[in-house]
């Protein structure tokens, strides 16, 4: 997964396509632990980190926070006590792309 993790995301507009059924197993098999959901009707990636503290939760959520800004790519953050809950989507084409992929696979670099 080292490769896909350094992966850039593309730059993209409403006409950008979401991903395929094929391309999104495929996809999900280099971000094996995040969940598909829908949430309004929107395919989203999922996951939950555990940490020892809000502080160390809050920390992580930075770190996520300069990923995103770096690619001009934003998630969906819920930060509670000892638990960060990270969701990406791509919001202007109402669903998943690589690019959340991509973003999901720096999360988890970030979290290690």
């Amino acid at each position: 997964m080292g490769g896909f993790s350094e992966q850039h995301c593309e730059a993209c507009n409403g006409d950008a396509p979401r991903v395929t059924g094929a391309e999104k197993q495929a996809l999900s098999e280099e971000v094996p632990s995040w969940g598909i959901l829908k949430v309004g009707g929107k395919e989203q990636l999922c996951k939950e980190f555990k940490f020892k503290n809000f502080v160390e939760a809050l920390a992580f959520t930075n770190k996520v926070g300069e990923l995103a800004e770096a690619e001009n790519h934003h998630p969906a953050i819920l930060v509670e006590y000892g638990k960060v809950t990270v969701s990406w989507w791509t919001h202007v084409i109402g669903g998943l792309h690589k690019n959340d992929f991509i973003m999901a696979a720096r999360t988890d670099s970030a979290y290690r």
